[in-house]
C-alpha cells in the first residue's frame, strides 16, 4: 500500500539524477591524467638527480682509491680508455681499473700486491661469480663506462696540458653529450 503523503514520482526523479554526467566523468579523468603526468615527470627528474649524486660519490671514492694505489705503487695505473670530446659511445675500456683496484689474484702485473683498494658493487658492472670480472668495464649509474685518462707526461688530458706529472682525469658523461654537464674529478 502506498502512502498518500509521498510523491513517488519526485522521489524516483531524485534517484535518477544522483549519478555523474558524462561531462563530470571526463573532467575527473582529465584532472587525473594531468596529475599523473606531473608525477611521472617529477619521478624522471628525481631518478636523474639520484644517478648524478651516485656518480659524484663513485668518482670521489674511485679518486680516493686511486690515491691509495699511488701511495703503495708510486704511480697511478696507466691507461686511456676514451676521447672525452666524443659524442658517441666511449671506446676502449677501463677494465684495467678493476684489475688495479680490486684484483682477484696476486698474479697481476697492474697490482702485484694484490691489495684491494675499492670494492666494486654490482651496480658498477661487477660479476663476482666469474673470474672474468676483472675484464669488465667499470660502469657509471647511466650505464656507460667511466672515462679515465692518466699520463705521466702531462699531455692529452681532458682538462688540458698541465705542467708536471702524476695526475689523472676521471669522468662520467652523465648520459649527455654536453660536456658542461659531465661529472668529473677536476
Amino acid at each position: 500500500m502506498k502512502d498518500p503523503g509521498v510523491n513517488y514520482a519526485d522521489r524516483n526523479a531524485r534517484k535518477a539524477g544522483a549519478g555523474f554526467t558524462l561531462l563530470e566523468l571526463l573532467v575527473v579523468i582529465a584532472i587525473i591524467a594531468i596529475l599523473a603526468g606531473l608525477i611521472l615527470s617529477t619521478a624522471g627528474f628525481i631518478q636523474r638527480k639520484g644517478a648524478t649524486s651516485r656518480a659524484q660519490a663513485e668518482i670521489a671514492a674511485l679518486s680516493a682509491a686511486l690515491e691509495s694505489y699511488k701511495a703503495d705503487m708510486g704511480d697511478y695505473p696507466g691507461g686511456s680508455n676514451a676521447n672525452p670530446t666524443t659524442t658517441g659511445p666511449i671506446t676502449g675500456g677501463n677494465a684495467f681499473l678493476r684489475a688495479a683496484l680490486a684484483p682477484l689474484n696476486t698474479n697481476n702485473s697492474i697490482n702485484p700486491l694484490g691489495k684491494v683498494y675499492f670494492e666494486f658493487p654490482v651496480s658498477m658492472g661487477t660479476n663476482k661469480t666469474t673470474p672474468s670480472a676483472t675484464n669488465q668495464n667499470v660502469l657509471d649509474p647511466f650505464g656507460e663506462p667511466y672515462g679515465y685518462v692518466y699520463t705521466n707526461t702531462g699531455t692529452n688530458l681532458p682538462r688540458g696540458t698541465m705542467n708536471g706529472t702524476n695526475f689523472f682525469d676521471l669522468w662520467s658523461r652523465a648520459g649527455t653529450t654536453n660536456s658542461n654537464q659531465w661529472i668529473t674529478n677536476w
